[in-house]
């Protein structure tokens, strides 16, 4: 016996915005273009939708009476794609750079990568400045933490200890965040 299929349906798309008839409450405040903005009985509110050529979309469903507007649907959509991405374009995501040291580093060593640590933090990025110990050097933490305090405290003017060094297993880590900058108008 051969068992029987179900007919494909396809799922009908669930929309971001309630549309026109999918409206269901008694009165909305409506906004739109060549329109009196107000409180008005959806029947109202679609008959002003439809001699517009328009979309009657729920904006805010949780406001009392919900907020519709009078707007093309799909451009309203566009309108809002276009926004959003233009927002996530300009918002700056902070990238950690890693500098890593020795308990023996020396002196011209540390002076080279403070100038790495500047330009970094000059760019915005923040620094994760490391320690790392090598088998018996671990018995040397005080000379660890000492190397991470003096590279920070050289870098004072252009950024921030965000914490005291602290061990993680054989490393010691300490981050440097940089300073804000501030704008002044006049």
């Amino acid at each position: 016996m051969i068992p029987k299929r179900r007919p494909f349906i396809p799922k009908k798309k669930e929309t971001e915005h309630r549309l026109n008839r999918d409206i269901r409450v008694p009165e909305v405040r409506l906004v739109g273009e060549e329109i009196e903005p107000g409180v008005y009985p959806i029947e109202e509110a679609l008959r002003l939708a439809k001699e517009q050529e328009v979309d009657l979309v729920e904006i805010s469903p949780k406001a009392v009476p919900p907020v519709c507007r009078l707007v093309d649907y799909n451009k309203f959509l566009y309108d809002k794609k276009k926004k959003d991405k233009e927002i996530k374009a300009k918002q700056k995501k902070t990238e950690v750079k890693e500098i890593r040291f020795t308990p023996n580093t020396d002196d011209h060593d540390l002076e080279f990568k403070q100038k790495h640590a500047q330009k970094f933090l000059q760019e915005g990025s923040k620094v994760k400045i490391y320690v790392q110990f090598k088998g018996r050097a671990i018995q040397f933490k005080d000379r660890g933490e000492l190397v991470l305090l003096q590279f920070a405290e050289a870098l004072k003017e252009f950024g921030v200890l965000e914490a005291m060094p602290n061990l993680e297993g054989k490393k010691m880590i300490a981050y440097i965040a940089p300073k804000k900058k501030v704008n002044f108008i006049f």
